[in-house]
């Protein structure tokens, strides 16, 4: 039961803290606490809603990587010159 309620509450986050942000064309995805989305506006835009998502609650805290390419569970995501590529390890 534990982790049906993780879920409900890690959805009220996403909804009131990134989801709410993000635009339409952006890509979201999450996994049980592991998040990924997409951003094309300023580094500084994506640290400033990220740090507000953080002061959400005080027991929820982000660990956040910005890059052109990251791992994300199970596959390795790629921007190359803007088209997003992915590869399963």
């Amino acid at each position: 039961f534990a982790l049906t309620l993780a879920n409900i509450y890690m959805w009220h986050w996403e909804k009131h803290t990134i989801l709410s942000k993000l635009p339409s064309h952006e890509l979201y995805g999450r996994y049980i606490d592991d998040v990924f989305f997409t951003w094309n506006g300023s580094e500084q835009d994506v640290r400033k809603i990220l740090n507000q998502a953080n002061k959400f609650h005080k027991n929820i805290k982000l660990e956040y990587q910005i890059s052109k390419n990251l791992p994300f569970l199970d596959i390795f995501l790629q921007n190359q010159t803007g088209i997003l590529t992915s590869s399963v390890y």
